[in-house]
């Protein structure tokens, strides 16, 4: 059970980066699902949510995801980019990057 969450770990790692401003996480939205969840397809991290592709819902589910899971106020996460496309960065402030791996790491679902 190590090895693959030791392999989730680094498909996570993969998907931050750092930045002046706080930490840089790529992840593509899916909308339309039962539930909000994130897994890995491929070598990306998804996010799949019930929320439709209007007017923004997916961003707010993602955004309130983030902040309820990570146990982090929704006022440190920002999407700085593609907020009317499928693959999103969304800047997080005030977060260790490596505490921020492991926590998402936990979270992936393998489906």
């Amino acid at each position: 059970m190590s090895q693959l969450f030791d392999k989730i770990r680094g498909i996570v790692s993969k998907h931050i980066s750092e930045s002046s401003q706080g930490i840089i996480l790529s992840i593509r939205v899916k909308p339309g699902d039962v539930e909000d969840y994130i897994t890995i397809e491929g070598d990306e991290l998804v996010f799949h949510t019930a929320e439709q592709s209007e007017k923004g819902r997916e961003n707010a589910a993602l955004v309130k995801y983030l902040a309820r899971e990570l146990k982090i106020p929704v006022s440190k996460i920002d999407i700085v980019y593609g907020r009317r496309e499928t693959l999103k960065k969304v800047l997080l402030n005030d977060v260790d990057p490596d505490e921020l791996v492991i926590k998402l790491a936990k979270l992936i679902r393998l489906v």
